[in-house]
């Protein structure tokens, strides 16, 4: 299983933040971030109080407990934000409304946390001289065929044009963009467990063809990393993360078990895209990952460039159905097993 391992270091002796840090990956950054570093301030910002309280007793016993805070709020509100920001040294981006049917029937909602939550963002943090803000983004904002995707396409752009808001020597922001993350809340791989478990007779599967990227959490915590460790302000980081039909996921987890084809959802793709052919020309591939850079020059793009990087063909597409990395059953077991 590919590493996107950036260094942890960096985050010594300095504050951070995660919004939305009580979901998945905020508990899977926080775990590494303390077993890996030595922080100043680890501070959780979500509005669930709940599942706050659930998460300070999960890192009780922690010896490096006393760097972490909470911080009760809501993206929506920029006040909030901002004082939340104060003395903050790093952002990480994680707050949003991700259900795809949840969005198409609350539209309103979806657009205040997605959109008006990223200008937010970019406003405490500019406000606050935060240093650098890394958003997380998803494949299904290239080509949006969902109020969700769309949202986050707009998000990325807020993002990416924050650079020019902040000024040449502001904070820095940057985004990771990855596919559906195994294991995570409401994935359909603890769906397909859950079904395995209660004996079920058939399984439901929208479309026996249908791809997706496939990415773990602590994959995507070190994706994550990697961006704080290497970015320059603008940039989409892309990792190069294997594929597999829905169908031989469903074979893997359930085998044995018979397949209901109920059809594809509404706003759902038969295949995710994370780099468009239009994209491609302002694209740079590296070892492990993909960087799209920005069509606007920043301060300090160009000027040190990204080592061993070189430019994709034109035309290039990196989608889930033309990808060249697939999981098999044997290696989306070892996936879930590191998971």
């Amino acid at each position: 299983m590919r590493s996107f391992s950036g260094d942890f270091a960096l985050f010594n002796h300095k504050s951070i933040l995660v919004t939305g840090g009580t979901g998945s990956f905020g508990k899977a950054f926080v775990s590494e971030v303390l077993d890996k570093a030595d922080p100043r301030r680890l501070i959780v910002f979500s509005r669930d109080e709940l599942k706050q309280y659930e998460m300070q007793e999960m890192f009780a016993s922690h010896d490096k407990v006393s760097t972490l805070r909470f911080f009760i709020g809501d993206v929506r509100d920029e006040k909030r934000l901002t004082m939340a920001f104060r003395d903050v040294d790093f952002v990480i981006h994680a707050a949003a409304l991700k259900q795809v049917p949840a969005a198409e029937y609350n539209p309103t909602e979806c657009i205040q946390t997605n959109i008006i939550g990223a200008e937010n963002i970019v406003h405490a943090a500019i406000a606050c001289n935060v240093e650098k803000v890394v958003a997380l983004s998803t494949d299904k904002a290239v080509n949006p065929v969902n109020l969700y995707g769309a949202t986050k396409l707009a998000s990325d752009k807020v993002f990416v044009a924050a650079n020019n808001l902040a000024g040449r020597e502001g904070t820095r922001f940057s985004i990771v963009r990855y596919g559906n993350v195994v294991g995570s809340r409401g994935s359909v791989v603890p769906l397909f467990q859950k079904l395995l478990a209660e004996g079920a007779q058939k399984i439901p599967l929208t479309d026996p063809d249908m791809t997706r990227f496939w990415i773990t959490l602590n994959q995507g915590v070190d994706l994550v990393v990697r961006a704080f460790n290497d970015m320059r302000g603008g940039e989409v980081f892309i990792p190069k993360i294997p594929s597999m039909k829905m169908s031989d996921m469903a074979t893997a987890l359930v085998p044995g078990v018979e397949q209901e084809v109920i059809g594809v959802r509404p706003g759902e793709k038969m295949h995710e895209i994370m780099i468009s052919p239009d994209d491609a020309r302002n694209t740079i591939e590296l070892e492990d990952y993909y960087i799209i850079k920005s069509s606007f020059a920043y301060w300090g793009q160009g000027e040190q460039g990204y080592e061993n990087a070189k430019p994709v063909e034109k035309g290039f597409q990196y989608s889930s159905d033309l990808n060249t990395e697939w999981l098999d059953k044997e290696s989306l077991l070892r996936m879930l097993s590191s998971a």
